[in-house]
């Protein structure tokens, strides 16, 4: 596996020596590297930043950038190693193994599988590395400390949402399609959304875990779906993420079956389908102050200094093995077609002219965004 350096930053190479997009771009759209850190503060050495899929935008399009420019702000002369897995944990494995061995002292992980990357963990404790788990819970790992939002809540904020849509409903029936067997959020997802479905009596009648949070494999799963309880068998679809919202709405578009459909991550696409009434919600998760607060822990990682202030909730791993990893959970909101003004461009996720494209201007007038 290769390097690239621009300025002062390290980038894994991955797509050189493990298959095709394995690391994304730049913002210079340089294919594989990243800026420099630089900016203010003080200390120096490498941080590795992994990440696991392209396929949910929000990875490329948010995570990197944003922890990499507070890198950047907090530590001048750090080194940033970023390399995107592309679903494959074989090759997260590997890209961890080489980001250590070009001289990463902090290991920023967001797994592709979270049981098998309690190895990548272990290893990288073992070598003294300090390894904070992104997003996702490594399984039966010592990890350092753990930044995301609470999965079971979002769960539970999706269904609720999900129920509101279909408020006329006097027994709602619906197909559920969760998110990744491999991620340790999507248990908690389903759990959530279960939680209140089964008090409010919803009928489950068709359910599906979606392996790769696949956006084809959502089409494909609500296609049987269809096919098996027919047209007028469901009143609602739980999607577990935007992405395969996508997919699920365009199986729907193609048996003309119109039912509420929500999502999560305020992806653009996903964005512009509430506008258009395609999509009835998503979940948006502030990715700013996650990636943030991640980097920043990372940063007094890499300097030997405290950083609980800034992780002060205490969870356990998956197995209960390891207890008391310091942790920061970070809140979720449901954003309707009428709360994109005031979340996703108050925070300038977005812009208006990015989800005001010719095809979805008309729809941005009717919802006042301009």
């Amino acid at each position: 596996m290769s390097l690239i350096r621009t300025g002062t930053a390290l980038v894994l190479a991955g797509a050189l020596a493990l298959g095709a997009g394995a690391c994304g771009s730049d913002d210079d759209g340089d294919s594989g590297t990243t800026g420099s850190a630089s900016g203010g503060g003080g200390g120096s050495g490498s941080i590795a930043l992994l990440l696991p899929e392209s396929k949910t935008a929000r990875y490329e399009n948010q995570d990197r950038p944003r922890f990499i420019e507070k890198v950047r702000e907090l530590c001048p002369d750090c080194e940033v190693i970023y390399a995107n897995a592309e679903q494959d944990p074989a090759q997260q494995q590997q890209q961890a193994e080489q980001a250590i061995t070009n001289g990463a002292r902090v290991l920023v992980i967001d797994a592709v599988d979270v049981r098998s990357a309690a190895a990548i963990a272990n290893n990288a404790r073992a070598q003294d590395v300090p390894v904070v788990s992104y997003a996702r819970l490594i399984a039966d790992a010592d990890l350092d400390s753990y930044v995301s939002i609470d999965p079971f809540r979002v769960g539970q904020q999706q269904a609720q949402a999900l129920l509101d849509a279909m408020r006329d409903v006097a027994r709602p029936r619906i197909v559920m399609i969760n998110g990744s067997p491999t991620d340790s959020n999507a248990g908690p997802y389903k759990d959530g959304a279960h939680d209140v479905f089964d008090r409010a009596g919803v009928e489950i009648v068709k359910e599906y875990d979606t392996p790769d949070w696949s956006p084809d494999r959502a089409q494909t799963e609500m296609e049987q779906a269809i096919t098996s309880v027919g047209r007028d068998g469901f009143d609602g679809v739980y999607s577990a993420n935007d992405g395969m919202a996508g997919g699920i709405i365009t199986a729907l578009d193609k048996r003309d079956v119109e039912v509420p459909v929500g999502g999560q991550d305020a992806e653009l696409a996903g964005l512009q389908r509430l506008l258009t009434d395609k999509q009835s919600f998503t979940i948006y998760k502030q990715i700013k102050p996650e990636a943030e607060t991640t980097a920043e822990i990372a940063v007094r990682l890499l300097e030997g200094k405290d950083f609980k202030d800034l992780a002060p909730t205490k969870v356990d791993s998956i197995s209960g093995e390891f207890k008391g990893t310091p942790a920061k959970l970070y809140d979720a909101q449901i954003v309707t077609k009428d709360d994109i003004a005031g979340t996703i461009l108050k925070d300038k996720v977005y812009k208006a002219s990015d989800l005001c494209t010719a095809e979805f201007k008309k729809a941005c007038d009717a919802a006042g965004i301009k």
